[in-house]
């Protein structure tokens, strides 16, 4: 019986769904939807709502898909269904219990003329405009994130607390980790989440993934 029911479970969480099925169930079972391809190619056009995390690099892949929920269903998807597939065979070996793979990725999604979102004409927040921002007087929390990264959406209700705990206490910036570039090269930011403080426009504080509430206030009001 054991034996029967570990590979019920494992035909489930390597299941592969078409494009039809795979919308379908987006709709009724709200499954965290991953796209395991690089950022340049999530950039150029990626299914609305879905997470990022490049399965080719395997530390971002193990860093950003540990603050995924294993208890509820994980949709993956990538160019043409290889990698999503490795993926999701990963996924379930690390506990994940409902995979499910997009057959032929996102280019059958696209063949079929499913919707898509791009990214890749957004403008950059300019090196010159960052530094307006932060170099001024008193204290600015840069907030270095994505929508697409995992942690990152993590910390967005902490942020909120945060401002509404100490509303007018500090200038809040926040830079698009997938987008802008420049200056993520410039202020060396190396992944994200990364928190930044400033004051007085000199940088007092940083620090990369996820940060308690209860520091954030302490290092802004110490």
């Amino acid at each position: 019986m054991t034996s029967l029911l570990v590979f019920t479970v494992f035909v489930k969480a390597q299941e592969t769904l078409s494009p039809a099925d795979f919308e379908k169930k987006m709709v009724t079972l709200q499954p965290q939807l991953l796209d395991v391809r690089t950022a340049r190619e999530y950039q150029s056009s990626h299914i609305k709502n879905a997470l990022q995390a490049d399965w080719l690099n395997k530390d971002q892949f193990i860093d950003r898909t540990q603050y995924l929920d294993k208890t509820k269903p994980v949709f993956v998807y990538c160019a043409s269904g290889g990698r999503s597939a490795e993926a999701a065979k990963w996924l379930h070996e690390k506990g994940f219990t409902d995979v499910q793979n997009l057959q032929g990725g996102l280019s059958a999604w696209k063949m079929e003329g499913r919707s898509v979102e791009s990214v890749a004409n957004t403008v950059q927040l300019s090196v010159t405009k960052y530094a307006e921002l932060t170099q001024t007087s008193g204290i600015v929390l840069v907030d270095f994130g994505a929508e697409w990264c995992p942690p990152c959406k993590k910390m967005e209700p902490v942020i909120k607390q945060l401002q509404m705990e100490l509303a007018n206490k500090f200038v809040f910036v926040k830079a698009d980790g997938g987008n802008d570039i420049d200056v993520m090269k410039n202020e060396k930011v190396m992944a994200i989440p990364t928190f930044i403080i400033y004051k007085n426009g000199k940088e007092i504080w940083r620090k990369q993934g996820i940060v308690e509430l209860a520091e954030l206030k302490k290092r802004i009001t110490e």
